[in-house]
């Protein structure tokens, strides 16, 4: 029986759950994510949890923050100043906007607070902190692709290192604006 180890492509329904029950990604009704194991796609305590799975296995486990988003970090709040805001954008608390960073990525930072001078945003990841809980079912293992390899299928929930995904949450609460 073939098991998932390194260098495999593996496709896994997988739902995401915080402490509280609360679903923050899933593939329900979408195409299994297919990752390459040791590719570097998903945060380490997932891929580490779906070693030495066979096809149709299914598991549940928890991840502690340091293995899947890192702790929360207060070096990450940073103050930006209102002035530099671009004209007709209106910042509002909770919402997500994407950075744009000097190598060209895009970083998801969350508004936590605006005064009267500064707009402070938030660069942890937005599960960063947390403990993730997974039902996963490894439903295809193989030496190739199966899916178009342009970044995860276009779905988000995958990544540790900020590529296409990260944790979906982001990415399904971000809009269109800029600082």
């Amino acid at each position: 029986m073939e098991k998932v180890e390194n260098n495999m492509y593996v496709s896994v329904h997988y739902k995401g759950t915080l402490n509280n029950g609360e679903v923050f990604d899933s593939s329900e009704g979408r195409m299994p994510l297919e990752i390459l194991m040791g590719g570097g796609q998903m945060i380490k305590g997932f891929e580490n949890s779906l070693m030495g799975m066979a096809l149709n296995e299914k598991k549940t486990f928890t991840l502690a923050p340091e293995d899947a988003y890192g702790l929360r970090e207060e070096n990450l709040l940073h103050n930006f100043p209102l002035s530099k805001v671009p004209p007709g954008v209106i910042p509002e608390v909770g919402q997500v906007i994407g950075l744009q960073m000097p190598d060209g990525r895009q970083v998801p930072a969350q508004i936590i607070r605006i005064d009267n001078e500064n707009v402070v945003l938030d660069l942890n990841h937005p599960l960063a902190g947390q403990a993730l809980t997974f039902d996963i079912e490894v439903v295809g293992i193989s030496t190739t692709p199966t899916q178009n390899q342009g970044g995860c299928g276009g779905e988000c929930g995958c990544s540790s290192a900020g590529n296409c995904n990260d944790g979906g949450v982001a990415e399904k609460n971000a809009v269109d604006r800029k600082f």
